[in-house]
Protein backbone atom coordinates (compact mmCIF):
# COMPACT_ATOMS: atom_id res chain seq x y z
CA UNK A 1 0.00 0.00 0.00
CA UNK A 2 2.66 2.43 1.14
CA UNK A 3 4.48 1.59 -2.54
CA UNK A 4 1.23 2.53 -4.04
CA UNK A 5 1.15 5.49 -2.08
CA UNK A 6 4.11 7.06 -2.91
CA UNK A 7 4.44 6.52 -6.70
CA UNK A 8 0.79 8.50 -6.58
CA UNK A 9 2.80 11.09 -4.58
CA UNK A 10 5.40 11.31 -7.12
CA UNK A 11 3.36 10.60 -10.35
CA UNK A 12 0.98 13.74 -9.13
CA UNK A 13 4.00 16.17 -8.42
CA UNK A 14 5.46 15.68 -11.69
CA UNK A 15 1.62 15.65 -13.55
CA UNK A 16 1.54 19.24 -11.44
CA UNK A 17 4.95 20.66 -12.62
CA UNK A 18 4.52 19.55 -16.02
CA UNK A 19 0.85 20.83 -16.58
CA UNK A 20 2.33 23.86 -15.15
CA UNK A 21 4.36 24.63 -17.00
CA UNK A 22 2.12 23.42 -20.11
CA UNK A 23 -0.72 25.99 -18.94
CA UNK A 24 1.67 28.55 -18.52
CA UNK A 25 2.43 28.55 -22.78
CA UNK A 26 -0.93 27.22 -23.77
CA UNK A 27 -3.86 27.81 -21.02
CA UNK A 28 -6.62 25.55 -22.20
CA UNK A 29 -9.17 24.45 -19.71
CA UNK A 30 -8.58 20.43 -19.59
CA UNK A 31 -5.41 21.18 -19.15
CA UNK A 32 -5.78 23.33 -15.92
CA UNK A 33 -8.12 21.07 -14.62
CA UNK A 34 -5.88 18.28 -14.60
CA UNK A 35 -3.36 20.80 -12.87
CA UNK A 36 -5.58 21.45 -10.14
CA UNK A 37 -6.95 18.13 -9.79
CA UNK A 38 -3.05 16.82 -9.64
CA UNK A 39 -2.71 19.49 -6.56
CA UNK A 40 -5.21 17.90 -4.57
CA UNK A 41 -3.92 14.21 -5.30
CA UNK A 42 -0.42 15.68 -3.88
CA UNK A 43 -1.97 16.69 -0.63
CA UNK A 44 -4.22 13.27 -0.50
CA UNK A 45 -1.17 11.33 -0.68
CA UNK A 46 1.40 13.18 1.08
CA UNK A 47 -1.57 12.70 4.10
CA UNK A 48 -1.86 9.09 3.40
CA UNK A 49 1.80 8.85 3.70
CA UNK A 50 2.59 10.90 6.29
CA UNK A 51 -0.53 10.31 8.17
CA UNK A 52 -2.62 12.99 9.98
CA UNK A 53 -0.35 13.91 12.61
CA UNK A 54 2.34 14.06 10.89
CA UNK A 55 0.57 16.81 8.67
CA UNK A 56 -1.09 19.08 11.46
CA UNK A 57 0.24 22.43 9.63
CA UNK A 58 -1.52 21.61 6.24
CA UNK A 59 -4.12 20.36 7.43
CA UNK A 60 -5.35 23.07 9.68
CA UNK A 61 -4.14 25.77 6.87
CA UNK A 62 -6.45 23.87 4.27
CA UNK A 63 -9.48 23.13 7.38
CA UNK A 64 -9.41 26.88 7.91
CA UNK A 65 -9.90 27.94 4.16
CA UNK A 66 -12.63 24.95 4.14
CA UNK A 67 -13.78 26.95 7.07
CA UNK A 68 -14.15 30.07 5.35
CA UNK A 69 -15.54 28.95 2.53
CA UNK A 70 -18.27 27.42 4.77
CA UNK A 71 -18.89 30.84 6.24
CA UNK A 72 -19.10 32.40 3.08
CA UNK A 73 -21.29 30.52 1.32
CA UNK A 74 -18.62 30.26 -1.19
CA UNK A 75 -18.52 27.38 -4.20
CA UNK A 76 -16.28 24.74 -2.45
CA UNK A 77 -15.60 22.99 -5.52
CA UNK A 78 -14.78 26.34 -7.12
CA UNK A 79 -12.63 27.44 -4.57
CA UNK A 80 -10.64 24.50 -4.37
CA UNK A 81 -9.90 24.79 -7.88
CA UNK A 82 -8.99 28.12 -7.58
CA UNK A 83 -6.87 27.91 -4.27
CA UNK A 84 -4.68 24.49 -5.73
CA UNK A 85 -3.94 26.94 -8.99
CA UNK A 86 -3.08 29.93 -6.81
CA UNK A 87 0.71 28.15 -5.59
CA UNK A 88 1.01 26.51 -9.01
CA UNK A 89 4.35 28.57 -9.57
CA UNK A 90 5.66 28.33 -6.38
CA UNK A 91 4.73 24.75 -6.07
CA UNK A 92 6.54 24.36 -9.78
CA UNK A 93 9.67 26.39 -8.84
CA UNK A 94 9.88 24.33 -5.48
CA UNK A 95 9.88 20.86 -7.89
CA UNK A 96 13.05 21.61 -10.12
CA UNK A 97 14.79 23.86 -7.65
CA UNK A 98 16.84 21.47 -5.94
CA UNK A 99 18.65 20.06 -9.38
CA UNK A 100 20.90 23.49 -8.75
CA UNK A 101 22.44 21.78 -5.51
CA UNK A 102 23.91 18.77 -7.80
CA UNK A 103 26.19 21.23 -9.31
CA UNK A 104 27.65 22.78 -5.96
CA UNK A 105 27.86 18.69 -4.61
CA UNK A 106 29.58 17.81 -7.89
CA UNK A 107 32.75 19.17 -7.00
CA UNK A 108 35.16 20.71 -4.60
CA UNK A 109 34.19 24.32 -6.10
CA UNK A 110 34.52 25.60 -1.79
CA UNK A 111 37.78 24.17 -1.08
CA UNK A 112 39.35 25.51 -4.08
CA UNK A 113 37.83 29.00 -3.29
CA UNK A 114 39.05 28.70 0.46
CA UNK A 115 42.91 27.96 -1.11
CA UNK A 116 42.69 30.60 -4.16
CA UNK A 117 41.60 33.41 -1.30
CA UNK A 118 43.37 32.21 2.01
CA UNK A 119 44.80 36.01 1.50
CA UNK A 120 41.56 37.56 1.86
CA UNK A 121 40.15 35.12 5.26
CA UNK A 122 43.66 35.29 7.36
CA UNK A 123 42.20 37.64 10.08
CA UNK A 124 39.06 37.00 12.53
CA UNK A 125 37.40 39.95 10.56
CA UNK A 126 38.07 38.78 7.00
CA UNK A 127 37.35 35.58 7.61
CA UNK A 128 33.60 36.29 9.58
CA UNK A 129 32.96 38.39 6.27
CA UNK A 130 33.70 36.26 3.80
CA UNK A 131 31.52 33.28 5.79
CA UNK A 132 28.77 35.90 6.53
CA UNK A 133 29.33 37.54 2.35
CA UNK A 134 29.60 33.86 0.81
CA UNK A 135 26.59 32.14 2.43
CA UNK A 136 24.63 33.97 0.28
CA UNK A 137 26.23 32.66 -2.94
CA UNK A 138 26.06 29.22 -1.51
CA UNK A 139 22.22 29.87 -0.62
CA UNK A 140 21.77 31.03 -4.51
CA UNK A 141 22.52 27.15 -4.84
CA UNK A 142 21.49 25.29 -1.99
CA UNK A 143 19.03 27.58 0.18
CA UNK A 144 18.63 26.61 3.75
CA UNK A 145 21.13 23.84 2.75
CA UNK A 146 23.71 26.41 2.36
CA UNK A 147 23.92 26.31 6.25
CA UNK A 148 24.89 22.66 7.21
CA UNK A 149 27.15 22.35 4.17
CA UNK A 150 28.78 26.00 4.79
CA UNK A 151 29.37 24.64 8.90
CA UNK A 152 30.77 21.25 7.83
CA UNK A 153 32.69 23.02 5.46
CA UNK A 154 34.01 26.16 8.40
CA UNK A 155 34.21 23.42 11.03
CA UNK A 156 36.78 21.46 8.49
CA UNK A 157 38.89 24.40 8.61
CA UNK A 158 38.74 25.32 12.37
CA UNK A 159 38.25 21.73 13.92
CA UNK A 160 40.18 22.92 16.63
CA UNK A 161 38.62 25.83 17.59
CA UNK A 162 36.16 24.81 19.98
CA UNK A 163 33.97 26.47 23.02
CA UNK A 164 31.25 28.75 23.08
CA UNK A 165 33.13 31.78 21.53
CA UNK A 166 33.68 29.75 18.58
CA UNK A 167 30.53 28.19 18.07
CA UNK A 168 29.18 31.70 18.17
CA UNK A 169 31.63 32.93 15.77
CA UNK A 170 30.84 30.44 12.52
CA UNK A 171 27.16 29.93 13.96
CA UNK A 172 26.15 33.70 13.88
CA UNK A 173 28.30 34.07 10.39
CA UNK A 174 26.62 31.74 8.79
CA UNK A 175 23.08 31.97 10.19
CA UNK A 176 22.98 36.49 9.27
CA UNK A 177 24.57 35.67 5.85
CA UNK A 178 21.48 32.83 5.38
CA UNK A 179 19.16 35.65 6.62
CA UNK A 180 20.23 38.61 4.40
CA UNK A 181 19.89 36.40 1.55
CA UNK A 182 16.40 36.54 1.62
CA UNK A 183 16.27 40.05 0.67
CA UNK A 184 18.27 39.83 -2.29
CA UNK A 185 18.95 36.34 -3.92
CA UNK A 186 16.57 35.47 -7.06
CA UNK A 187 16.59 31.50 -6.38
CA UNK A 188 14.81 32.15 -2.79
CA UNK A 189 11.52 31.27 -3.44
CA UNK A 190 9.86 33.71 -0.95
CA UNK A 191 11.85 36.50 -2.53
CA UNK A 192 10.78 35.66 -5.96
CA UNK A 193 7.42 34.79 -4.95
CA UNK A 194 6.80 38.31 -3.34
CA UNK A 195 8.60 39.86 -6.03
CA UNK A 196 6.32 38.72 -8.56
CA UNK A 197 2.96 38.73 -6.77
CA UNK A 198 3.83 42.95 -5.68
CA UNK A 199 5.09 42.92 -9.41
CA UNK A 200 8.21 44.90 -8.32
CA UNK A 201 10.97 45.34 -10.00
CA UNK A 202 13.60 42.78 -9.91
CA UNK A 203 16.62 45.08 -10.12
CA UNK A 204 15.33 47.38 -7.98
CA UNK A 205 14.77 44.34 -4.88
CA UNK A 206 17.96 43.11 -5.67
CA UNK A 207 19.34 46.46 -5.75
CA UNK A 208 18.06 47.22 -2.35
CA UNK A 209 18.58 43.89 -1.11
CA UNK A 210 22.02 44.03 -1.49
CA UNK A 211 22.76 47.07 0.02
CA UNK A 212 20.74 46.78 3.01
CA UNK A 213 22.55 43.33 3.40
CA UNK A 214 26.39 45.05 2.60
CA UNK A 215 25.19 47.42 5.05
CA UNK A 216 24.42 44.70 7.76
CA UNK A 217 27.58 42.75 6.75
CA UNK A 218 29.41 46.08 8.26
CA UNK A 219 27.58 46.11 11.48
CA UNK A 220 27.96 43.05 12.29
CA UNK A 221 31.94 43.35 12.26
CA UNK A 222 30.97 45.66 15.77
CA UNK A 223 29.53 42.87 17.04
CA UNK A 224 32.26 40.73 16.26
CA UNK A 225 34.30 43.27 18.07
CA UNK A 226 32.10 43.58 20.93
CA UNK A 227 32.44 39.69 21.22
CA UNK A 228 36.43 39.28 21.25
CA UNK A 229 36.05 41.96 24.27
CA UNK A 230 33.54 39.73 25.68
CA UNK A 231 34.99 36.31 25.19
CA UNK A 232 39.20 37.71 25.60
CA UNK A 233 39.44 35.43 22.63
CA UNK A 234 41.53 36.54 19.70
CA UNK A 235 40.12 35.04 16.04
CA UNK A 236 42.90 35.97 14.21
CA UNK A 237 45.49 33.63 15.86
CA UNK A 238 43.68 30.88 15.39
CA UNK A 239 42.58 30.93 11.90
CA UNK A 240 45.89 31.68 10.67
CA UNK A 241 47.07 28.43 12.54
CA UNK A 242 44.42 26.27 11.52
CA UNK A 243 44.32 27.95 7.79
CA UNK A 244 48.33 27.03 7.33
CA UNK A 245 47.01 23.37 7.79
CA UNK A 246 44.59 23.44 5.54
CA UNK A 247 46.83 24.78 2.57
CA UNK A 248 49.27 22.08 3.20
CA UNK A 249 47.06 19.47 2.51
CA UNK A 250 45.36 21.10 -0.56
CA UNK A 251 45.25 20.51 -4.20
CA UNK A 252 47.81 22.43 -6.28
CA UNK A 253 47.45 26.10 -6.78
CA UNK A 254 46.28 25.91 -10.88
CA UNK A 255 43.69 23.18 -10.07
CA UNK A 256 42.32 25.29 -7.12
CA UNK A 257 42.32 28.64 -9.72
CA UNK A 258 40.29 26.51 -12.19
CA UNK A 259 37.75 25.68 -10.17
CA UNK A 260 37.15 29.13 -8.65
CA UNK A 261 36.86 30.31 -11.74
CA UNK A 262 34.47 27.94 -12.97
CA UNK A 263 32.19 28.20 -10.02
CA UNK A 264 32.33 32.26 -11.06
CA UNK A 265 31.00 30.83 -14.51
CA UNK A 266 28.38 28.71 -13.30
CA UNK A 267 27.51 31.51 -10.67
CA UNK A 268 26.83 33.82 -13.73
CA UNK A 269 25.72 31.96 -16.10
CA UNK A 270 22.84 30.73 -13.91
CA UNK A 271 22.26 34.15 -12.92
CA UNK A 272 22.35 35.84 -16.14
CA UNK A 273 20.21 33.74 -18.01
CA UNK A 274 17.57 33.69 -15.66
CA UNK A 275 17.79 37.53 -15.91
CA UNK A 276 17.80 37.98 -19.58
CA UNK A 277 15.27 35.43 -20.40
CA UNK A 278 13.20 37.14 -17.82
CA UNK A 279 13.78 40.93 -19.01
CA UNK A 280 14.17 40.05 -22.92
CA UNK A 281 11.55 37.49 -23.44
CA UNK A 282 9.05 38.69 -21.03
CA UNK A 283 8.75 35.08 -19.15
CA UNK A 284 7.96 35.47 -15.59
CA UNK A 285 10.75 34.54 -13.30
CA UNK A 286 8.66 31.92 -11.50
CA UNK A 287 8.47 30.34 -14.78
CA UNK A 288 12.43 31.29 -16.08
CA UNK A 289 14.09 29.71 -13.00
CA UNK A 290 12.95 25.92 -13.29
CA UNK A 291 13.32 26.25 -17.12
CA UNK A 292 16.66 27.63 -16.50
CA UNK A 293 17.85 25.42 -13.80
CA UNK A 294 16.69 22.39 -15.34
CA UNK A 295 18.60 23.11 -18.76
CA UNK A 296 21.48 24.62 -17.12
CA UNK A 297 22.17 21.62 -15.26
CA UNK A 298 21.98 19.17 -18.21
CA UNK A 299 24.12 21.45 -19.62
CA UNK A 300 26.72 20.85 -16.82
CA UNK A 301 26.83 17.63 -17.37
CA UNK A 302 26.69 17.19 -20.42
CA UNK A 303 30.34 19.48 -20.76
CA UNK A 304 31.74 17.53 -17.99
CA UNK A 305 30.77 14.25 -20.10
CA UNK A 306 28.66 12.82 -17.15
CA UNK A 307 25.17 12.22 -19.29
CA UNK A 308 25.02 9.16 -16.43
CA UNK A 309 25.44 11.22 -13.50
CA UNK A 310 22.78 13.35 -14.29
CA UNK A 311 20.47 10.64 -15.09
CA UNK A 312 21.37 8.75 -12.07
CA UNK A 313 20.49 11.70 -9.71
CA UNK A 314 16.99 12.94 -11.80
CA UNK A 315 16.37 9.43 -10.77
CA UNK A 316 17.36 9.72 -7.41
CA UNK A 317 15.53 13.14 -7.15
CA UNK A 318 12.11 11.49 -8.56
CA UNK A 319 12.11 8.67 -6.44
CA UNK A 320 13.88 9.77 -3.03
CA UNK A 321 13.50 13.85 -2.91
CA UNK A 322 10.07 14.33 -4.42
CA UNK A 323 8.70 11.98 -1.83
CA UNK A 324 10.39 14.51 0.81
CA UNK A 325 9.24 17.33 -0.74
CA UNK A 326 5.47 16.19 -0.07
CA UNK A 327 4.88 18.14 3.30
CA UNK A 328 6.59 21.11 2.21
CA UNK A 329 3.92 21.63 -0.85
CA UNK A 330 1.49 20.54 0.97
CA UNK A 331 1.76 23.15 3.11
CA UNK A 332 2.04 25.63 0.33
CA UNK A 333 -1.26 23.91 -1.91
CA UNK A 334 -3.06 24.41 1.90
CA UNK A 335 -2.17 28.17 2.22
CA UNK A 336 -3.02 28.82 -1.48
CA UNK A 337 -6.54 27.36 -0.31
CA UNK A 338 -6.60 29.66 2.82
CA UNK A 339 -5.57 32.56 0.48
CA UNK A 340 -8.41 32.23 -1.69
CA UNK A 341 -11.29 31.24 0.84
CA UNK A 342 -9.80 34.89 2.59
CA UNK A 343 -9.81 36.93 -0.75
CA UNK A 344 -13.54 36.19 -0.96
CA UNK A 345 -14.13 37.78 2.33
CA UNK A 346 -13.40 41.54 3.43
CA UNK A 347 -10.46 40.03 5.29
CA UNK A 348 -7.50 42.12 4.14
CA UNK A 349 -9.61 45.06 3.93
CA UNK A 350 -10.41 44.91 7.15
CA UNK A 351 -6.72 44.32 8.43
CA UNK A 352 -5.67 47.13 6.90
CA UNK A 353 -8.71 49.61 7.90
CA UNK A 354 -7.38 48.51 11.25
CA UNK A 355 -3.81 49.47 10.74
CA UNK A 356 -4.99 52.33 8.92
CA UNK A 357 -7.04 53.24 12.05
CA UNK A 358 -4.46 52.91 14.34
CA UNK A 359 -2.12 55.29 11.71
CA UNK A 360 -4.60 58.03 12.35
CA UNK A 361 -4.26 58.66 16.08
CA UNK A 362 -0.50 57.91 15.65
CA UNK A 363 0.17 59.96 12.38
CA UNK A 364 4.25 59.26 12.04
CA UNK A 365 3.23 55.10 11.68
CA UNK A 366 2.56 53.70 8.27
CA UNK A 367 1.15 50.04 7.50
CA UNK A 368 5.33 49.29 6.08
CA UNK A 369 6.29 49.85 10.02
CA UNK A 370 3.73 46.55 10.84
CA UNK A 371 4.24 44.19 7.73
CA UNK A 372 8.23 42.91 9.01
CA UNK A 373 6.23 42.02 12.44
CA UNK A 374 3.29 40.26 10.64
CA UNK A 375 5.90 37.93 9.24
CA UNK A 376 8.08 37.53 12.65
CA UNK A 377 4.75 36.41 14.85
CA UNK A 378 3.95 34.31 12.17
CA UNK A 379 7.62 32.62 11.95
CA UNK A 380 7.28 32.12 16.07
CA UNK A 381 4.08 29.94 15.66
CA UNK A 382 6.56 27.88 13.12
CA UNK A 383 5.50 29.40 9.69
CA UNK A 384 8.80 28.82 7.73
CA UNK A 385 9.41 31.95 5.57
CA UNK A 386 8.03 30.73 2.28
CA UNK A 387 4.67 29.58 3.86
CA UNK A 388 4.19 33.23 5.51
CA UNK A 389 5.06 35.19 2.52
CA UNK A 390 2.92 33.37 0.30
CA UNK A 391 -0.10 33.90 3.31
CA UNK A 392 0.67 38.23 3.26
CA UNK A 393 1.76 38.50 -0.15
CA UNK A 394 -1.10 36.85 -1.72
CA UNK A 395 -3.52 38.82 0.44
CA UNK A 396 -1.61 42.06 -0.22
CA UNK A 397 -1.64 41.53 -4.09
CA UNK A 398 -5.80 41.79 -3.58
CA UNK A 399 -5.40 45.32 -1.65
CA UNK A 400 -4.01 48.34 -3.00
CA UNK A 401 -1.56 50.06 -1.44
CA UNK A 402 -0.17 53.57 -1.80
CA UNK A 403 3.56 52.65 -1.45
CA UNK A 404 6.11 51.41 -4.32
CA UNK A 405 6.06 47.56 -4.82
CA UNK A 406 9.40 47.59 -4.19
CA UNK A 407 9.12 49.12 -0.66
CA UNK A 408 6.48 46.40 0.50
CA UNK A 409 9.03 43.73 -0.95
CA UNK A 410 11.54 44.68 1.48
CA UNK A 411 9.59 45.32 4.78
CA UNK A 412 7.89 41.94 3.94
CA UNK A 413 11.08 40.14 3.04
CA UNK A 414 12.94 42.49 6.25
CA UNK A 415 10.36 40.44 8.41
CA UNK A 416 11.21 37.09 7.40
CA UNK A 417 15.31 37.50 7.32
CA UNK A 418 14.29 38.32 11.21
CA UNK A 419 12.29 35.39 11.82
CA UNK A 420 15.03 33.23 10.52
CA UNK A 421 17.39 34.84 12.86
CA UNK A 422 15.62 34.23 15.64
CA UNK A 423 12.41 31.99 15.34
CA UNK A 424 13.53 28.69 17.40
CA UNK A 425 10.67 26.68 15.27
CA UNK A 426 11.86 27.29 11.62
CA UNK A 427 13.98 25.02 9.45
CA UNK A 428 17.41 27.15 9.18
CA UNK A 429 17.73 27.94 13.06
CA UNK A 430 16.74 24.24 13.59
CA UNK A 431 19.30 22.89 10.71
CA UNK A 432 22.28 25.09 12.05
CA UNK A 433 21.12 23.97 16.34
CA UNK A 434 21.48 20.50 14.51
CA UNK A 435 25.19 21.24 13.41
CA UNK A 436 27.05 22.93 16.31
CA UNK A 437 24.94 21.15 19.19
CA UNK A 438 23.36 24.65 20.42
CA UNK A 439 20.05 24.95 21.61
CA UNK A 440 17.86 26.86 19.19
CA UNK A 441 16.93 29.87 21.95
CA UNK A 442 20.85 30.57 22.17
CA UNK A 443 21.60 30.38 18.63
CA UNK A 444 18.77 32.19 17.37
CA UNK A 445 17.51 35.46 20.19
CA UNK A 446 20.22 34.63 22.47
CA UNK A 447 23.14 35.64 19.86
CA UNK A 448 21.26 37.44 17.07
CA UNK A 449 18.55 39.60 19.11
CA UNK A 450 20.33 42.76 19.07
CA UNK A 451 21.33 42.13 15.39
CA UNK A 452 18.14 41.27 14.19
CA UNK A 453 17.00 45.24 16.06
CA UNK A 454 19.59 46.63 14.32
CA UNK A 455 18.27 45.02 10.68
CA UNK A 456 14.87 46.31 11.56
CA UNK A 457 15.67 49.62 12.22
CA UNK A 458 18.40 49.73 9.60
CA UNK A 459 15.89 48.66 6.84
CA UNK A 460 12.97 51.09 8.27
CA UNK A 461 15.27 53.99 7.90
CA UNK A 462 15.86 53.01 4.21
CA UNK A 463 11.86 52.48 3.56
CA UNK A 464 10.48 55.67 5.88
CA UNK A 465 13.30 57.80 4.27
CA UNK A 466 12.25 56.80 0.84
CA UNK A 467 8.41 57.21 1.30
CA UNK A 468 9.42 60.91 2.54
CA UNK A 469 11.39 61.95 -0.54
CA UNK A 470 9.25 60.03 -3.29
Amino acid sequence: MQSFIKWGLRLSILTYGFMHVMTYFNPVPPLLELLWISGLLIFLFTTLHLGIRSIKLPLFLFLCGVAVFLASDENMIEGFRNGFLQMRSIVGLLIVIPLISWVLRDEPYLEAIMNVGHHFLDTGRKFYVGMISFIQIVAYFLLFGSIPMMYQFVNMILKDETGEAWEKFKGTALLRGFALSVLWVVSIPSFIYVVETMEASLWVSIFQGLVISAVMVLISLLFLQADEKKYQIDFTSGIRNEIEHVLAKGNSHEENRRKAVEFIVLFITLFGTILVIHEWRGIELMIAIPLVVLIWTAVFYLLKKRPGKFLQELKSHVEKDMIHQGYQLSILLGAGVLIDALNQTRFAEVAVNGINSLQEHLPFLNMLYFLPFMVIILGFFGLGPLTVMVLIAGILESLSLPYPPELIVLAITSGSAISILLSPLILPLIVLSGSNGLNSYKNGIGFNLMFAIMLYVIVQIYIQMMIYMF
